[in-house]
């Protein structure tokens, strides 16, 4: 491979967004997009303090719980149509 077959950019690791035509404001959108999509940030922030095992188990059950009751109440009829 020769040196004008490469790219003209490197291939970094990680998430990483290149910046083309001086548009930051486009490529800082796509960088979040990628984090978001990736759950790095969902992750950094629970691992930001330590959450004792008995305490997660409590708050993913309580997590469980709240999306059963908005999918059975997503299933549910609006109460002036019945």
């Amino acid at each position: 491979m020769s040196y004008y077959d490469k790219p003209t950019y490197r291939q970094l690791k990680g998430c990483s967004v290149v910046v083309q035509h001086d548009n930051v404001d486009k490529a800082l959108r796509k960088f979040k997009k990628k984090i978001l999509e990736s759950g790095l940030l969902n992750e950094l922030r629970e691992r930001e303090f330590y959450e004792k095992p008995t305490t997660e188990r409590k708050r993913k059950k309580n997590q469980a719980q709240r999306r059963w009751q908005k999918k059975l109440a997503d299933q549910q009829l609006p109460k002036k149509l019945y």
